[in-house]
C-alpha cells in the first residue's frame, strides 16, 4: 500500500497506480499476443494450406517491425512525449491484432504480424522506461511485477485459441484480444501526462558511448543474452524433449508449467530484488536455475520432469527483470535506450541459441540439445560472480 509523502500529493499518488495499471494491462495483452502465435500456426496450416517453410516465417515477421521501432524509440526518448507514444503504441497494437483475424489469406497474416510487431515495439520501448521513473526507488521490485504480468498474459494467451477454437472459429480469438485494448488505449488517453522526476535525457553520442561503456550495462547485456537464450530454446524446443518421455496428453502442458512458473517467480525476483540487491539475486537464481536444469536433464523422468521445468521457470524468470532493473539503475536518465538495448539483445538470444540447438538435433538428437543449454548457463553465473566480486570490491573502496 502506497502512502503519501512530503513531497507527493494524493493526486500524483493515484496518477502513478492509473499508469501503472494501464503499463501492466498493456503488457499481459502484449504477452497474450505473442502467444498466440504460436497456438495458432496448426489452423493456419489448415486454413490456408500454408506449407512448413512459410508457417517459420511467423517469428520473424512480428520480431522485424519490432526490432526496429524499439529500437527507434530507444534513440529518441527524451525528444517525444512518453504519453503520446505509449498512446500510439496501444492503439496500434490493438488494431494490428484486430486485423489479423481479418485476413483473407497467409500472406496477408504476416503482413499485419509486421505492422502489429512495429507498433508494439513503440509500446515496449515506452512503457518499462516510464517505470523506471514513476518508482526509482523501487525499479527492481516494478520491472519484476511488470514481466510477471507479461507471464500472466503469455499463459492465458493459448487457452483463448483454445476456447475460440471450442466456439468454432480462430478468428474470435483475435477479435477479442483486439478489442481488449480499447480500455486501455481509453486509459492512456484519459490520463493527464505522467508526473516523473527527471526522465529520459535526450541521446547523444557521446552519452552512448558513455551509457555503453558502463560495467552494469555490461553486465545486463550479456547476463541478457545469456538468459533470454536460454529461454528460446526452451520455447522452441521443450515440447520435442519431453515427447516420449511423459504421457502424450502432458506434452503440451509442459510449455504451460514453464510459463506458469513465470508468474510467481517474477512476483517472488521482484520482491527479493530490493532485499538481497540485483547482481547476487542474479547469481542465486543463476545457480538456482542451473540445478533445476541438471536435475531435469540428467536425471528426471515421466512426470518428475514436469517438477524440474517448473522449477527451472520459476528460477529463469526472474533474470532478465533483474539485469534489465540493475542497467537503468547505473543510468536513469537514459532508461528508454537500455531498456531498447535488452529487448534486442533478447530477440537475438531468443532466435539465435534455438537455431544452433536445431543443427544439434539433427546431427545427436534432442537430449544433447538440451545439455546445451548449460554452456549460457554458466556464461550467466560466470558473468554475475564477476559482477558480484567487483560490486564488493565498489562497496569496500
Amino acid at each position: 500500500m502506497e502512502t503519501v509523502t512530503g513531497d507527493e500529493s494524493r493526486q500524483e499518488v493515484d496518477s502513478r497506480r492509473w499508469w501503472t495499471l494501464a503499463v501492466f494491462a498493456f503488457i499481459a495483452l502484449e504477452g497474450a499476443t505473442l502467444q498466440l502465435q504460436g497456438a495458432i500456426i496448426p489452423v493456419l496450416r489448415e486454413q490456408f494450406g500454408t506449407p512448413e517453410w512459410q508457417l517459420g516465417l511467423v517469428a520473424p515477421a512480428g520480431t522485424i517491425g519490432f526490432l526496429l521501432f524499439v529500437a527507434v524509440v530507444g534513440v529518441v526518448a527524451g525528444r517525444l512525449d512518453t504519453r503520446r507514444l505509449l498512446l500510439v503504441g496501444i492503439v496500434g497494437t490493438g488494431l494490428g491484432v484486430f486485423v489479423m483475424g481479418l485476413v483473407p489469406s497467409f500472406g496477408f497474416f504476416l503482413a499485419a504480424l509486421v505492422v502489429r510487431g512495429a507498433f508494439a515495439g513503440i509500446g515496449r520501448g515506452s512503457d518499462r522506461p516510464l517505470l523506471s521513473h514513476l518508482y526509482p526507488h523501487r525499479r527492481g521490485r516494478l520491472f519484476g511485477y511488470y514481466d510477471m504480468m507479461w507471464a500472466v498474459g503469455a499463459t492465458l494467451g493459448p487457452l483463448g485459441v483454445a476456447a475460440a477454437l471450442h466456439l468454432g472459429d480462430w478468428r474470435l480469438a483475435y477479435y477479442a484480444l483486439g478489442v481488449s485494448f480499447v480500455p486501455v488505449a481509453a486509459l492512456v488517453w484519459y490520463l493527464p501526462s505522467p508526473s516523473v522526476e527527471g526522465g529520459d535525457d535526450p541521446l547523444t553520442l557521446s552519452e552512448v558511448r558513455r551509457v555503453g561503456r558502463s560495467p552494469p550495462v555490461q553486465v545486463m547485456a550479456a547476463g541478457i543474452l545469456f538468459a533470454t537464450g536460454i529461454e528460446g530454446g526452451l520455447f522452441t524446443w521443450l515440447t520435442t524433449y519431453v515427447e516420449g518421455r511423459v504421457a502424450p496428453s502432458l506434452v503440451p502442458l509442459s510449455l504451460s508449467v514453464l510459463l506458469g512458473a513465470y508468474v510467481p517467480g517474477r512476483f517472488v525476483a521482484g520482491s527479493l530484488s530490493e532485499r538481497f540487491g540485483y547482481v547476487p539475486l542474479a547469481f542465486g537464481l543463476g545457480a538456482l536455475c542451473t540445478a533445476a536444469g541438471a536435475y531435469t536433464f540428467l536425471f528426471a523422468s515421466g512426470r518428475s520432469l514436469l517438477i524440474g521445468v517448473f522449477g527451472i521457470g520459476l528460477t529463469l524468470s526472474g533474470l532478465y527483470p533483474t539485469l534489465l532493473a540493475y542497467a537503468t539503475g547505473a543510468a536513469p536518465e537514459h532508461s528508454a535506450p537500455i531498456n531498447a538495448l535488452a529487448l534486442v539483445l533478447s530477440s537475438c538470444g531468443i532466435a539465435g541459441v534455438p537455431a544452433v540447438m536445431g543443427f544439434v538435433i539433427d546431427d545427436a538428437g534432442v537430449a544433447p540439445a538440451m545439455r546445451l543449454l548449460f554452456v549460457p548457463l554458466c556464461g550467466l553465473l560466470l558473468v554475475t560472480a564477476v559482477a558480484w566480486v567487483r560490486v564488493g570490491r565498489s562497496a569496500d573502496a
